[in-house]
C-alpha cells in the first residue's frame, strides 16, 4: 500500500483526525491531532492495514512547546515490507494517552519505560510500574527539565545518593592539550 492510498483510507475512515506530512528520506509519518483516539487508529492499521508488528514506541519531551510532551509509534508491516511512523502530541497537565497492550502485546514494556522515564500514563495498561527506576522514585530522568548532574536520592542503599559532579563528571571530557599533535599532517609544509 503506497503512501496515498493509505492517507486516502485514513481520511475516509478518521476525517479530520489525521494528517500525513511529507515524506523524508523515505519515510511515512503519520500525525494523529487527538491522542485519545489512537487506539482506533492503531487497531485499524493494525486489522484493516496489516501492520501487523509493533517495533517500538517511543516519547519525545519538546521542553517549552505545548502540547510538551509527543508518544512516537513504530510500526511495521511483514506482507508490504513497509515502516509507518505515528505522532501524537499530549500537553503537560495531561501527559496521559490509551494503552496500545490490546493491540500489540509488545507496547507493554515499552509503554512502561515512557511511565518511568518521562512520567506519561497509560490507562487501561495491564502493569502500569517503573521498570529502571526503583519505586518510590519521585522524578522521570529523561524530562529536559530533569538536571544532567541528577538529583539527591532519599534511598540509602542507592549507590548515587548525591548529585554527579559535572566537573569531571560522567558526562563531561576534556580534549587533550595538544589536539593538533593527534590530527593527520602532511609530511611536506605548504
Amino acid at each position: 500500500m503506497n503512501r496515498e492510498n493509505l492517507k486516502a483510507r485514513l481520511d475516509a475512515e478518521f476525517p479530520g483526525l489525521v494528517a500525513m506530512p511529507p515524506e523524508f528520506r523515505g519515510e511515512t509519518t503519520l500525525v494523529v491531532h487527538a491522542a485519545a483516539r489512537l487506539p482506533e487508529i492503531l487497531r485499524y492499521l493494525e486489522r484493516e492495514c496489516a501492520f501487523d508488528y509493533l517495533v517500538d514506541i517511543s516519547s519525545v519531551d519538546h521542553g517549552d512547546e505545548e502540547p510538551r510532551f509527543e508518544l512516537v509509534y513504530e510500526l511495521y508491516s511483514y506482507g508490504a515490507s513497509q515502516h509507518l511512523r505515528v505522532k501524537s502530541r499530549l500537553p503537560e497537565e495531561a501527559a496521559e494517552a490509551p494503552t496500545a497492550c490490546d493491540i500489540w502485546p509488545a507496547a507493554n514494556w515499552h509503554e512502561r519505560e515512557i511511565f518511568d522515564m518521562m512520567g506519561i500514563r497509560f490507562t487501561g495498561h495491564p502493569d502500569l510500574r517503573r521498570i529502571l527506576m526503583w519505586d518510590g522514585y519521585p522524578h522521570h530522568p529523561l524530562r529536559k527539565d530533569f538536571p544532567l548532574e541528577g538529583l539527591p536520592s532519599e534511598s540509602p542503599d542507592g549507590h548515587f545518593t548525591l548529585p554527579a559532579p559535572m566537573d569531571g563528571g560522567p558526562f563531561v571530557t576534556r580534549p587533550a592539550e595538544l589536539a593538533q599533535d593527534r590530527e593527520p599532517r602532511s609530511k611536506t609544509p605548504l
